[in-house]
């Protein structure tokens, strides 16, 4: 398995620009790079706050000219907004400009709030983003294809413009729907699930969750690809570890209040924060949160690595109004420091673990 950045390229306050938290975004996958990790993910998000990133696809492409190995992702492409002919020439495209870099994170979204302004509907999402997948498999790997589902028709087309990587970018979900996970594990994608605020045991369940799924579609568990994406941050400085984690709720009490549609936008698009009902206490998210010393992070990161059995973990150095300089410390500090305290703590390199799901998948 392997680590990679997470950046939602948030914006907490109106008064730092849209323009330094994209080029910090930037910045922050150049340093990735540099520091090893595996791959640099992009957000999609429309109309708010929570994330100025509309087009993870862009952010790829543009981080493609400033990186030469790391691989670059979308976390997610929210499906149902995309016209599907537009978007397979565009993956094709990032994907030759990447020279065979990208890794393509599928999701169906679950912010009405964006649907709504997009003129879609939030409650097919999960069958549009199936049919899509659908588009993509045949489109990126046949000549000239057509597609006549439920939701999309596509007459006889070509798509001029083809993906380096054979058949097609690397297919990750951002889903726990059964559906989605019984097509994970049948086609050798990778499923991803995120800790939020939850325990590890949360995490674990999940994972018992979609073996179980798994089990009753036929298939073995092992061949089940599965990555989280976690608030995770490496500090000696207590301040430092509760602003972090203050900014990680920030960051969950907006994405709630979204889903549930029970947002307040003031300054145009500024979400308001909220707590909400089944929100955590205090102490427990930062008990459950691989926030702090190196000690703290690895032990809490080798927790999930030996029962979620994770290809890969993405983490999250910036959120909310984390500086800039202070992300990069972390990210410093997470590849020099707490990866080998993992391994150690797991006694192998981390490129021996769990590599039996990822040669039952390929």
């Amino acid at each position: 398995m392997d680590f990679g950045i997470f950046n939602v390229m948030q914006q907490r306050h109106r008064s730092k620009p849209s323009l330094q938290i994209l080029k910090e975004a930037v910045e922050q996958t150049r340093v990735a790079e540099q520091l090893g990790f595996s791959t640099n993910w992009y957000a999609e998000h429309h109309f708010s706050n929570y994330s100025l990133c509309p087009s993870p696809l862009m952010m790829a492409a543009h981080c493609a000219g400033m990186t030469t190995k790391i691989r670059l992702g979308t976390a997610v492409v929210v499906a149902p907004l995309y016209a599907p002919a537009r978007l397979l020439a565009e993956i094709a495209m990032v994907d030759e400009m990447s020279n065979g870099r990208l890794e393509l994170g599928i999701g169906s979204g679950y912010q009405a709030y964006e649907f709504d302004r997009f003129g879609a509907d939030l409650a097919n999402s999960k069958e549009r983003t199936m049919e899509i997948v659908d588009l993509i498999e045949r489109g990126l790997t046949e000549d000239v294809f057509s597609y006549d589902g439920k939701f999309y028709k596509q007459p006889e087309t070509a798509i001029s413009i083809r993906p380096v990587q054979k058949p097609h970018p690397p297919i990750w979900f951002a889903s726990n729907d059964p559906a989605f996970i019984r097509r994970a594990v049948a086609r050798g994608y990778t499923i991803f699930t995120s800790g939020i605020l939850g325990s590890n045991n949360r995490l674990a369940r999940t994972r018992e969750f979609m073996d179980g799924v798994v089990t009753e579609a036929g298939h073995d568990p092992a061949k089940l690809r599965v990555a989280v994406l976690r608030f995770a941050f490496v500090t000696d400085d207590k301040k430092e570890a509760a602003h972090y984690t203050d900014c990680a709720r920030y960051q969950q009490r907006l994405a709630v209040s979204l889903k549930s549609r029970k947002e307040t936008v003031v300054d145009n698009y500024m979400i308001e924060e909220k707590a909400y009902d089944e929100e955590l206490p205090w102490e427990v998210i930062e008990r459950n949160l691989p926030v702090g010393d190196v000690e703290t992070c690895a032990s809490r990161m080798a927790d999930i690595i030996r029962r979620v059995r994770p290809v890969h973990i993405a983490i999250q150095p910036q959120l909310g109004d984390i500086e800039h300089r202070a992300s990069l410390k972390s990210m410093e500090r997470w590849a020099g420091e707490v990866i080998p305290a993992i391994e150690k703590e797991l006694g192998r390199p981390l490129a021996e673990v769990n590599r039996p799901a990822v040669a039952a998948a390929e």
